[in-house]
């Protein structure tokens, strides 16, 4: 099938899109890509949405603005591709996340937002969408999705092998010799950066890292974090975008000049993901970085310190790293069409390999 994968992360800084030939199980082909950018105001009112979401009825007029705004960029995003396509890949936003877990007693759910019949109309294409709520509603995290793209993308390379996204939040796969998965998120990454670089300098993100550069971890902020028990629980585990927002404000950060704050956040992040590492059944021969998270020099430099394996964009390995989880998204909604599991018990907590997703829009 030729496909074109869309993916707006929890980064919020727009839409990537990505076209890719596949039957879902192997990649014929990659071809164009391309990254949107949100305008400003858009950006703004996603974030918003992420903090009023816990409250938000499903008539709210903010929240159709939004969706409305998000998909005709991801329209703009299909259309701009210029090539044929049979199916499109529609994540849509994430603006809640509550899977099973320890401390959630309510109903477990996942929420992303955006309007698949619009894009289908707009497009003339049928779009796969609503790719994790298969998984929550049978127990599993609902996330990540893309660990059996990983494999897929992998075969060929040494294991085992970790492959490190880092968007708003960070999460990995661990791909075995035999050909095992193990998949979980593994803290918060870009998302709490970006939102101090915001809030302590008007910039949308620590371009270059240059503030965290500038600055020094502090020890006692660092140390309170690092005792949130989300890095001790084993997997399978998953997160909100906001969901370290109060361990943040407890453990002190707010009282952090902008240089030290940045540098504390990158260096969680590395942390969190060296916990993470003791998870694997066995070390990886090599961690390779995609997502925002790889252009950041202070992220990269922080993770090549607290692993002890090497740590590399995954360029080296002939993949492009900004348009990842996008081309991702498309080799999924080839696995929606043709049944095929999008989730396992080592990457979710599903119960066993279990497909996911709905098609909506024109038949083929």
């Amino acid at each position: 099938m030729r496909t074109i994968g869309l993916m707006s992360g929890t980064s919020l800084d727009g839409v990537d899109a990505a076209w890719v030939e596949t039957d879902g199980e192997a990649i014929a082909r990659f071809g164009p890509t391309l990254t949107l950018p949100y305008e400003p105001a858009l950006r703004r009112d996603l974030r918003a949405l992420l903090d009023r979401a816990p409250e938000l009825q499903p008539d709210d007029a903010f929240l159709a603005d939004c969706v409305a705004r998000l998909t005709l960029r991801h329209v703009e995003a299909v259309k701009a591709i210029g090539w044929q396509a049979d199916l499109i890949g529609f994540h849509g936003q994430t603006i809640l996340h509550r899977p099973k877990r320890p401390g959630w007693n309510g109903v477990p759910f996942t929420w992303q937002v955006g309007d698949a019949a619009r894009l289908a109309r707009e497009t003339g294409l049928s779009v796969a969408h609503d790719f994790r709520s298969a998984d929550v509603a049978a127990g599993g995290q609902g996330a990540p999705l893309v660990p059996v793209v990983h494999a897929v993308m992998a075969r060929a390379l040494p294991k085992p092998l970790a492959v490190l996204n880092l968007g708003g939040v960070g999460n990995v796969t661990w791909i075995g010799a035999d050909g095992d998965l193990i998949a979980f998120d593994t803290g918060p990454a870009n998302g709490p950066l970006d939102d101090w670089a915001r809030r302590s300098t008007g910039e949308a993100y620590d371009r270059d890292g240059r503030l965290a550069l500038a600055g020094q971890p502090d020890g006692g902020v660092l140390a309170r974090l690092i005792a949130h028990p989300y890095l001790a629980a084993p997997p399978p585990k998953s997160l909100d975008r906001l969901d370290f927002d109060r361990a943040l404000k407890e453990a002190g950060a707010a009282a952090l000049s902008p240089a030290d704050g940045a540098a504390t956040l990158v260096a969680f992040c590395a942390v969190c993901v060296a916990a993470a590492a003791r998870h694997f059944p066995a070390p990886p021969v090599q961690w390779l970085v995609g997502g925002g998270g790889r252009r950041n020099p202070a992220i990269m430099r922080a993770l090549a310190s607290a692993l002890t394996e090497p740590v590399r964009p995954v360029e080296v390995a002939g993949w492009n790293g900004d348009a990842l989880e996008a081309q991702a998204f498309g080799v999924l909604a080839a696995r929606v069409w043709r049944g095929l599991p999008l989730t396992f018990p080592g990457t979710t907590g599903a119960p066993g390999p279990l497909p996911g997703g709905r098609i909506t829009g024109p038949l083929l």
